[in-house]
């Protein structure tokens, strides 16, 4: 009996520990291209850090015009991740949220609901 529970203890240790190594694989940067209402966006998420303990920064580039901003409220659990960027649009800011998953090594899913104004479906790629 005590053999099986070290097993089993051994298998949750292991299980841990491939959880916290795969959320540490988001560190880096990841692009997006994707169509909206306001036309071609394209976005390079940078994520710095480990598993809980990550920041980032959005850089966007839409209509002709750039914005760099810090993420907010960045959460990963298991293989899902959720953010927030703060967007500025004319004199309002606008709460932007972002909630998907990782697959693999290279490849973000993400719905991106722009305050209560659109949702879009939008891949991020890993960028070597």
């Amino acid at each position: 009996m005590k053999t099986s529970r070290r097993i089993l203890l051994a298998i949750a240790l292991a299980l841990a520990g491939f959880v916290s190594a795969h959320a540490a694989d988001l560190a880096g940067k990841w692009k997006s291209e994707f169509d909206s209402q306001v036309g071609q966006q394209k976005y390079t998420f940078e994520f710095k850090g480990a598993g809980d303990k990550l920041t980032g920064t959005a850089s966007g580039e839409r209509q002709g015009t750039t914005s760099q901003v810090e993420l907010k409220e960045i959460k990963v659990t298991k293989d899902e991740i959720s953010f927030v960027e703060m967007l500025k649009i004319q004199d309002q800011e606008v709460r932007v949220e972002y909630k998907g998953k990782f697959t693999g090594d290279d490849e973000l899913k993400l719905a991106r609901k722009v305050g209560d104004y659109a949702t879009y479906d939008i891949v991020a790629k890993r960028t070597k």
